[in-house]
């Protein structure tokens, strides 16, 4: 099996404008290649010893293996929560020139 050469990074946030400061931030400093934001959408959870349940918006970043760390590093920095969700997937197929776009896109970062 191959290592994923690209990588989904996830993160939930209060507002629209929440993510769209993480994204815009990220994908200037060009640790993610691009980004798309949804929401909002219910959340259920548990926190501070109660049920909660809230909207929340979520920024989806893709990003190259050589900065993902960096990445959901810059994230968790950026996130108005101080203990934000941030998890990251691999993709697992792509074509190859999307694959080397983000590639190239995030090298700069570097």
């Amino acid at each position: 099996m191959t290592a994923a050469r690209v990588w989904s990074v996830t993160s939930t946030t209060p507002t629209e404008d929440d993510a769209r400061a993480i994204a815009r931030a990220v994908v200037a400093d060009r640790l993610a290649a691009g980004a798309e934001i949804s929401g909002p959408a219910t959340s259920v959870f548990w926190h501070l010893g109660e049920l909660g349940e809230g909207k929340e918006w979520r920024v989806t970043l893709r990003t190259s293996a050589a900065v993902r760390d960096r990445l959901a590093a810059r994230v968790a920095e950026l996130h108005p929560w101080s203990s934000p969700e941030v998890t990251a997937s691999p993709i697992e197929w792509c074509i190859d020139s999307y694959a080397e776009w983000v590639e190239q896109t995030t090298a700069a970062s570097e």
